[in-house]
């Protein structure tokens, strides 16, 4: 059977639209056969939990740096709300979800990131605090898991072999498991659902982008902010043989079965999907 791997955005789950439109189109691939694997983040969650807490959030250059009692606000809004919140939509719906995380078998290992440059910041190097890098995804156990004919709904978090706990970059971390799991498939569904020529005008989807393509839109400024290093990751992923990458929004209807299926043309999905230059 054909795997599809799907990353899931915290935005996403915070509207009611969005998490039924996610549940039904789950549910019409595990009904076309396909195994699914689905990993979340959960940054708006983790935002409103720190503020609670009388925590500031602190990002550099748009990128989380997650102090010690961060990441224990991370864990509980990650590991806790969101994927309990998301494994129970799906059971809803009559979907196998299996909710983990990132340390759970040591699902995902990771090592803490070292203190980097980052652009617009000058020479400093930026340490991150309890962020970490993905070193290696456990594929036996997420083979084992959907031969099982379980959705694995993970939360992204990671460990090292010492039990060190990281927060992870999601959009990273989705790369890394279609790659290890060899997917036919990998959806990065957002609110926006796709690239757009004008973020203002829904007519100006782009349905099929090549990465000569994407890299043209990049220097141009349409493509921007949180998008470049979704579509920049999505790229690297089609050396690797995914045969279909797409981002897509969840609320509209029957959008991953036609994502699924061979031979439809691509004018008639409200989405952007992302394949080799001629």
């Amino acid at each position: 059977m054909p795997i599809a791997v799907i990353k899931v955005g915290g935005d996403v789950l915070l509207d009611a639209d969005e998490r039924q439109g996610l549940a039904a189109n789950v549910k019409d691939l595990h009904d076309l056969g396909w195994k699914i694997v689905l990993l979340h983040g959960g940054g708006p969650q983790v935002n409103k939990l720190q503020s609670h807490h009388g925590l500031e959030t602190n990002k550099v250059a748009g990128r989380r740096v997650t102090s010690f009692a961060d990441l224990q606000v991370v864990k509980q809004a990650i590991a806790g709300e969101v994927n309990v919140n998301l494994v129970s939509l799906l059971a809803a719906s009559g979907l196998p979800a299996f909710g983990c995380h990132g340390a759970s078998g040591l699902l995902i290992e990771a090592s803490k990131r070292p203190p980097i440059k980052v652009s617009g910041e000058g020479e400093q190097l930026i340490d991150f605090g309890e962020v970490g890098d993905v070193v290696s995804i456990n594929q036996e156990l997420l083979e084992g898991l959907l031969e099982l004919g379980q959705i694995p709904v993970i939360a992204t978090l990671g460990m090292n072999a010492d039990g060190r706990i990281f927060n992870i970059n999601a959009d990273t971390t989705v790369i890394q498991i279609a790659k290890s799991l060899k997917a036919e498939l990998l959806l990065l569904i957002t609110q926006v659902g796709g690239i757009y020529l004008d973020i203002n005008d829904p007519e100006s989807l782009v349905t099929d982008i090549t990465p000569k393509e994407a890299v043209s839109l990049i220097e141009q400024g349409i493509i921007k902010d949180g998008m470049i290093p979704k579509v920049e990751e999505a790229i690297s992923l089609l050396e690797f043989g995914i045969k279909s990458i797409a981002i897509a929004a969840a609320r509209r209807e029957n959008v991953f079965k036609a994502l699924a299926e061979i031979g439809v043309q691509s004018t008639s999905i409200k989405a952007t999907r992302i394949h080799k230059d001629i």
